[in-house]
């Protein structure tokens, strides 16, 4: 295994989509959990063709250099960006659209394809963004219900 340092590896990522090139990433950080999963599940991404809108995951860099990838939660009248990770609660404000580099169109999520008008993609898309205040109380419901499946497997 080589490591990369990740700002090198993305910035390239981000050329690619510059020159129209769709591309893909292993996922790092916990961020975007539950929907996906740090090491496990993979992003495509190009450069947006369309106005982007509340609920798409988008790939920003912010002004210290540093690179995410969240989901838009508003887009503001002066054309800037809320955003906020599926696993956050904190909402980052005033991301300019100059920052945004990339759209997520698919991810490969538990090894299987998931793209818009997928069951997962649409629920965390339209649902899930609307239920930040909710989230710390949804995740640990589901993790309650979760352990419990899991005993009454064994």
């Amino acid at each position: 295994m080589k490591i990369v340092d990740t700002y090198e590896y993305v910035s390239v990522l981000r050329e690619l989509t510059e020159e129209g090139q769709s591309v893909s990433m292993l996922i790092s950080g916990s961020s975007m959990s539950p929907f996906l999963a740090h090491q496990r599940d993979y992003i495509y991404f190009e450069k947006p063709k369309r106005p982007l809108k509340k609920g798409d995951m988008v790939f920003y860099q912010r002004d210290t250099g540093q690179y995410v990838m969240h989901r838009i939660c508003r887009v503001c009248k002066d054309g800037t960006f809320h955003m906020v990770g599926d696993a956050q609660i904190q909402i980052e404000k005033g991301i300019r659209p100059d920052q945004i580099f990339a759209l997520i169109t698919q991810v490969k999520r538990k090894n299987r394809l998931l793209k818009p008008g997928d069951f997962w993609w649409d629920f965390f898309q339209k649902v899930w963004i609307r239920m930040i205040p909710l989230r710390p109380l949804a995740k640990r419901v589901y993790s309650v219900i979760y352990r419990l499946r899991k005993q009454g497997s064994e």
